[in-house]
């Protein structure tokens, strides 16, 4: 490695701050998409760095390229399978089934479990939608704070969709630290899945409080019609596809994953040429591959959640979630452009040498700028990738980094403090009648800012035992 004079040091770290002032002025202030913002940053970052206009192009395009060539395949997939999840019933059949299994008196867990499965194909925003009439059929009929239900089920859905693969803001995050996605997988699920605790604790805590306070403060507000809800509930439940089928498209896709991840463990492990090119080895390779998984997924979906539906229809409203992943897609590939002038440039290099020496766990870093980020522009996809774009650079150049727990932290980083600049905050509060800025922030900003701190503390144990 070699030295980087002390000028040259200066300029890049300059251009570095420059590029990031200059990418939240245009978030914040101004009409410029985050997609452009990214790259404008990315080139900024690398005029001021030194670099030569047709090497700075260069390395836009090619980290745009290589991020999506990764990933993008993988996210078209994941949100055509969650369309067809959501129009055919099989989260709402999911809910049902948990509800039942769980039994009377533990409807929060339910409906947290529910959110926390829904949501690793679906988008948390259309999950919720789909699901609040469940949380206020089951208010009406427990006697339970719909503040409480909703809570739980909002924030179920929040953990997975902001640190499970195949959701889109954590498939961005891998392969930006081109990181496998099987780990990526099980160590969200390792960090995130305690944290329901704690939100089903504050739901239960505080929604009969913020629900008494509403009801208080405003002549009306939380009275809607229950009962139009819960007959719509009911009379739904008999058209919705059978338990097996509704998680198949989920689960199969994981498993091949996982399978996939376990068999390239054991051949490294057993170090063995022969048996890395076995037939039995490059199978499980290949439908484990993450965009064979999915893909499978998807097929498993069209093929047996919705036999009634003509061929046109089913691909039509798998185009339709193609076109939700459009943007993610753009800003998955602007923030890899931005990393690659950062890691081209020698920036992450410069920077992740000085960070070396702080007495701070380096996985901090992508943690950090994810919270800052999603603080001042809300979008928790923009945060996370943003976040990563910015630290995978500065942490190769530091030894000993576990890239698995540094992609977790700038996917749970962007859980801080959902207010109003993020679209989800409204959609729950919305839904659930809550009107007042002071209850709206008991009812949405809370919550998630105890997901974000109690993650943080799971990552920070789970990197010192195993990072």
């Amino acid at each position: 490695m070699q030295d980087v004079p002390p000028a040259s040091e200066f300029q890049l770290i300059t251009g570095l701050i420059v590029a990031v002032v200059l990418l939240l002025v245009f978030v914040l202030r101004t009409r410029i998409h985050a997609v452009l913002a990214l790259i404008a940053a990315a080139a900024v970052a690398g005029l001021i760095g030194g670099m030569r206009p047709d090497d700075l192009v260069a390395s836009i395009t090619s980290g745009f390229g290589s991020t999506l060539a990764t990933i993008g395949l993988v996210i078209g997939f994941g949100v055509m399978l969650g369309r067809i999840l959501q129009i055919s019933g099989a989260a709402e059949r999911l809910a049902y089934t948990l509800i039942r299994w769980l039994g009377a008196g533990r409807e929060e867990w339910a409906l947290a479990a529910t959110g926390y499965v829904v949501s690793i194909a679906i988008f948390c925003d259309s999950a919720f939608v789909i699901l609040e009439p469940l949380a206020r059929a089951l208010a009406r009929t427990t006697g339970k704070s719909v503040i409480t239900l909703g809570i739980c089920l909002a924030g179920g859905l929040m953990l997975t969709h902001h640190a499970v693969p195949p959701t889109p803001g954590p498939l961005g995050i891998a392969g930006i630290f081109e990181v496998d996605i099987g780990l990526m997988i099980f160590w969200g699920f390792i960090i995130t899945l305690p944290v329901i605790g704690a939100i089903v604790w504050y739901a239960r805590t505080m929604g009969p409080r913020i629900e008494g306070m509403i009801r208080s403060d405003e002549a009306e507000g939380l009275d809607r019609a229950f009962e139009a809800f819960e007959e719509g509930v009911q009379r739904r439940e008999s058209d919705l596809p059978p338990l097996a089928l509704s998680a198949a498209p989920i689960i199969v896709p994981i498993l091949l994953i996982f399978i996939n991840t376990a068999t390239s463990a054991f051949v490294r492990f057993a170090d063995n040429p022969e048996l890395a090119g076995s037939l039995a080895i490059q199978i499980c390779a290949f439908i484990g591959n993450p965009v064979i998984a999915v893909g499978l997924g998807v097929a498993l979906a069209a093929y047996t959640l919705v036999p009634g539906r003509s061929r046109q229809n089913v691909l039509s409203e798998m185009e339709k979630g193609v076109e939700s992943a459009g943007i993610i897609l753009l800003v998955t590939g602007a923030g890899g452009a931005l990393g690659a002038v950062l890691r081209d440039s020698g920036a992450g290099q410069v920077i992740g040498e000085s960070v070396a020496t702080l007495p701070l766990p380096a996985i901090l870093i992508p943690f950090m700028i994810s919270t800052l980020v999603r603080l001042v522009q809300g979008s928790g996809t923009v945060a996370m990738i943003t976040g990563a774009s910015i630290a995978a650079p500065i942490l190769t150049a530091i030894p000993d980094v576990n890239m698995i727990f540094a992609a977790q932290a700038a996917a749970v980083g962007s859980m801080a403090f959902s207010y109003f600049n993020d679209s989800y905050f409204w959609v729950v509060n919305r839904f659930l009648g809550v009107k007042n800025a002071k209850h709206q922030l008991l009812t949405w900003s809370v919550p998630t800012t105890i997901g974000w701190i109690c993650s943080l503390i799971l990552l920070l144990i789970c990197n010192f035992f195993f990072g």
